[in-house]
């Protein structure tokens, strides 16, 4: 089957956060799809509508053999079905695991840039991020091991916040990275939390190695947060799931999330989830080629339009980062331009604590509203540029 993704949905009405904009504005900012759900995920819960009664819900046992058989057959690795937690959502589950498995005035490490709601998951626990920056060289990202392993090693570090695939860098962190900061945490008694969110949403012939994957001792250190929600565009039905290899840690974490009252899904969480995993393979790879195709446009055009703008390499997620050191200092500056001057919404890079002249540009749209969003961008760089020259 063929499916369309060229199809314009008018999103108008629907109380959505990304298109809750002024005027003509093209929203291309915060981290969701103009695309709909695969028809199977809609057949589903439209089945589950039909029935009209929407009470208390359990989640079902398919939902936790679902996630093993996808994780199996996508990624090559064996999960046990009792490892699955259910909870509403991926920064809920980090925010109970980080209140559980650390105290107030601990040290949570992240890797900056990073996506910036982790830092609130950190401080509104009352624990202190503590940033192992990634350097930024010749327009490309790599981990400061020197520096990480000295932040591991401080007696208050008890939490290593991994993100991989790497938001909003796109990058695929391999094997034998995530073995050197497995061995590193274990080394230093850190457990590893990792938010594997964007781990379906890889370019065709790149595939991502789940941090469970990369050893039993590591497996045993880690709690991984996963969701159907941003390869499959199902955000608003709350649904992901915490993988714990550890029997100590999976039931304290389930007490924690039972105790946090996020542990219960509503009526299509899991019904979604559970479709999206059985019989969404094929819409979702047809959607990995349509976004690697977006990015060889955005690619194309920024080479052919010769705009002062590098965009950094990567392999997975539709967020691109865009390098804007030639055009601006501040990159906050120029998110408030190009908006109000030319009606582009992107996100301003400062929001995850990296160097102050990136934008995050979000590619998952049809490829009409993608054209209208880069010509947006040369005009509206243009008229920023002029307008610096003019305050010479």
């Amino acid at each position: 089957m063929k499916y369309d993704f060229d199809a314009l949905t008018d999103r108008n009405g629907t109380n959505s956060s990304k298109w809750r904009t002024n005027g003509d504005e093209l929203p291309m900012w915060v981290a969701d799809m103009d695309f709909k759900a695969a028809p199977e995920i809609l057949q589903a819960i439209q089945k589950r509508l039909d029935n009209g009664i929407f009470g208390y819900s359990y989640i079902p046992k398919e939902w936790n053999e679902a996630i093993c058989n996808w994780w199996k057959q996508r990624h090559d690795t064996d999960l046990q079905p009792n490892w699955a937690i259910f909870c509403t959502g991926v920064i809920p589950a980090l925010s109970t695991a980080i209140r559980r498995f650390s105290s107030p005035g601990d040290n949570v490490l992240l890797q900056t840039p990073v996506y910036h709601v982790f830092f609130n998951c950190i401080a509104n626990n009352g624990r202190r991020i503590l940033a192992n920056e990634l350097v930024y060289e010749k327009g490309e990202y790599k981990i400061d091991f020197e520096d990480l392993e000295s932040k591991l090693a401080r007696p208050l570090t008890t939490i290593m916040l991994l993100c991989n695939p790497h938001n909003p860098i796109g990058k695929i962190w391999d094997k034998k990275t995530l073995e050197r900061i497995g061995e590193l945490c274990l080394k230093h008694g850190v457990l590893v939390i990792s938010d594997e969110i964007h781990c379906d949403i890889t370019d065709p012939g790149a595939n991502y190695t789940p941090f469970i994957k990369i050893s039993p001792l590591c497996a045993q250190n880690s709690i991984t947060c996963i969701s159907p929600t941003k390869a499959f565009n199902i955000a608003g039905l709350q649904s992901s799931a915490v993988i714990v290899p550890n029997e100590n840690l999976r039931v304290k974490m389930a007490a924690a999330i039972n105790y946090d009252e996020i542990g219960e899904g509503n009526a299509f969480a899991a019904i979604a989830a559970i479709a999206a995993f059985t019989e969404g393979e094929k819409w979702l790879e047809q959607l990995r080629e349509y976004i690697y195709e977006n990015k060889k446009i955005v690619r194309n055009f920024i080479r052919k339009e010769d705009l002062p703008i590098h965009l950094v390499a990567s392999d997975a997620t539709y967020l691109l980062w865009l390098d804007c050191s030639k055009v601006c200092e501040n990159s906050g500056d120029l998110m408030k331009f190009l908006r109000e001057k030319v009606g582009l919404w992107l996100n301003d890079g400062n929001a995850y604590r990296g160097d102050k002249f990136f934008l995050r540009m979000n590619i998952a749209t049809q490829k009409i509203r993608l054209q209208e969003g880069l010509n947006r961008l040369k005009n509206g760089i243009n008229l920023y540029l002029q307008s610096q020259n003019n305050q010479i």
